[in-house]
Formats: structure tokens, C-alpha cells, sequence
């Protein structure tokens, strides 16, 4: 009993010392509350048939009727190899130049040039989806400067029709757009390595390469592990917004994903119960990957994980 007593104390002791601290987060905490938690109460609509007159509680119970007519669809494969397609080339393609990027800026010795470099780089994350996919559009459309090149050589073709181009397309504008961002939290560990490390490597003759593999390299090993983790579970996310903005009726077979499937069926057909059973059936297979991706990840890497 007295040992409790004393746990207690002390958690409300530091409660109480930290006060301030913990009143700064309240704000991040309540938003998640309300925007995160609060919504779950809506999946009770993919167990149901849903009527917007009768409510949730009002509407009739079907259980897992919107699941097995998802799985049995004849669109469940297309759906599920385009999502998967997007994802894990993305997640292959993408993974490593932020690394390498953070690496690169490390090793200039001009603070000035890095800080120019970076500010290049850093700038493609705050244009907008929509921007993005316009210049697209104006790059690559039938009239674009790409195709004006091409067409001196015999090759001029409409990639934005063709569906064996949507995914370069997508997945490279996005390496593009992320890259630098992607590398901030990278960089920043290389910031903090301890510089008697680096002096004592030059000291014993140690070239670039060396270096990198042998300070940089594990100093970044955890914070890849956690990135790893993070896009490995997520790999199912794929967002609507610029894979629906890059759609054409002609490359359909390629674009479309879970997402803009539950976009299309749920806000533009208006079956509620359907949509959200299909997002719901992607956001439990996130989560099973995730929690899977992190237990092999600890076995692989001597217990460190999320």
C-alpha cells in the first residue's frame, strides 16, 4: 500500500510540475479526439444497411453482407493489385533518396550551399496536389514540352491515356515532391553525430564511403527502422486526391485504386454502408501490417522496433 502511495504521489507530482507543458499539448490532443475518435462511431454503418432518414441506431443490421459483396466483386482484385502496385513501388522507389539526399547535404562543407540546396529541394512539399498534377497535365499531355522533344525522335505519345504510364508518372512526381521533406528528419540526426567521431576517422584515413558506412550509416539506422515500420504499414494507404486527379477513362485499369473506388461509390453513388465496409476492410489490413512489419522488424533487429 505505501509503495502505491508513493507511485501516486509521484505521478501527480510531476503532472503537477509539468502542468504547462502537458496544457501545450492539449490542444493537438482534443483535435485528435474529435477528428480521430469521435468519427469511429461511424463504422457501424459498414454493418449496416444504412438509411440518412433512419440514422445509424435506425437502420437495419446486415453484418458482413457490404464485406463478402466487396470480396466477391469482379473489381476486388483490380483494386487491390492497383493499390498494392502503387504502394510498394512507391515504397521501393521512394524509401532511399531521402536517405541518400540527407547523406549528400551532410557532406557539404559550405553551410551556405546546403542551406540554398535546401531550400530547393524543400520547396516542391508545399505546392499543392492539384498543382502538381496540372503541371503534369501541362508536361505530359499530347501537346507538352516532353512530347514536343519526343516527337523529333519518332516517339510522341499521349501519356496521360496510356495506363502503362500512370504509375511512372505518380510515383516519381511524388519522390519529387517529397524527397527533400522526407529527408529533413534524416538530416537532422546526421546534425547531432558526435563530431570526434568523424575527426577520428579522418585521422585513421578513413575516405567518404567509410564514413558513411560506419558513422552515418548507424547513426541512421534507427530513425530508418521507425520510417521502414511506418510506410510498411501504411502501404494500403494510398491517397484519393492526386490518383483521382490524374484519372482519364483511358487509363482507368491502372488508376484506380481502393480509395478513389470508396470516393466514387460512397460521396458520388451514395452507398454509404458500401464504402465504408471497403474502407474499413483497408484500414484493418493496415493495421494487421503494420503490427506484422514491426514483430519481424524486432526479431531481424535485436528487439528495436516501434
Amino acid at each position: 500500500m505505501a509503495v502505491a502511495s508513493v507511485k501516486k504521489t509521484g505521478l501527480w507530482e510531476r503532472i503537477k510540475r509539468q502542468r504547462f507543458l502537458l496544457l501545450m499539448i492539449l490542444p493537438g490532443l482534443l483535435l485528435t479526439f474529435v477528428f480521430r475518435y469521435i468519427p469511429m462511431y461511424g463504422v457501424l454503418i459498414a454493418f449496416k444497411d444504412f438509411n440518412p432518414l433512419k440514422g445509424v441506431w435506425g437502420s437495419e443490421w446486415v453484418w458482413f453482407e457490404e464485406f463478402s459483396k466487396f470480396l466477391s466483386s469482379p473489381n476486388f482484385m483490380v483494386l487491390l493489385g492497383n493499390t498494392l502496385k502503387l504502394s510498394v513501388y512507391g515504397l521501393v522507389l521512394g524509401f532511399f533518396p531521402p536517405i541518400i539526399l540527407a547523406i549528400m547535404l551532410n557532406l557539404l562543407i559550405s553551410d551556405k550551399a546546403k542551406k540554398r540546396i535546401q531550400l530547393i529541394l524543400y520547396a516542391p512539399n508545399f505546392i499543392s496536389v492539384i498543382v502538381i498534377v496540372g503541371m503534369i497535365f501541362l508536361f505530359f499531355s499530347a501537346e507538352g514540352p516532353v512530347n514536343g522533344i519526343l516527337s523529333h525522335f519518332g516517339l510522341k505519345t499521349n501519356f496521360m491515356t496510356e495506363p502503362d504510364y500512370f504509375r511512372p508518372l505518380y510515383i516519381f512526381s511524388g519522390i519529387w515532391q517529397g524527397m527533400g521533406w522526407a529527408s529533413t528528419l534524416y538530416t537532422a540526426t546526421l546534425v547531432n553525430v558526435d563530431t570526434s567521431l568523424i575527426e577520428a576517422a579522418q585521422l585513421d584515413g578513413a575516405n567518404i564511403f567509410q564514413r558513411i558506412r560506419h558513422i552515418d550509416l548507424p547513426a541512421l539506422k534507427p530513425i530508418i527502422v521507425i520510417q521502414f515500420i511506418l510506410a510498411a504499414g501504411n502501404i494500403m494507404s494510398v491517397g484519393y486526391e492526386k490518383a483521382f486527379l490524374m484519372q482519364t477513362s483511358l487509363n482507368l485499369t491502372a488508376s484506380e485504386i481502393i480509395s478513389t473506388y470508396v470516393y466514387k461509390v460512397g460521396l458520388v453513388s451514395g452507398d454509404y454502408s458500401y464504402s465504408t465496409a471497403v474502407g474499413l476492410f483497408n484500414s484493418v489490413i493496415n493495421m494487421i501490417l503494420l503490427f506484422s512489419v514491426n514483430k519481424i522488424v524486432e526479431r531481424l533487429n535485436d528487439g528495436e522496433g516501434l
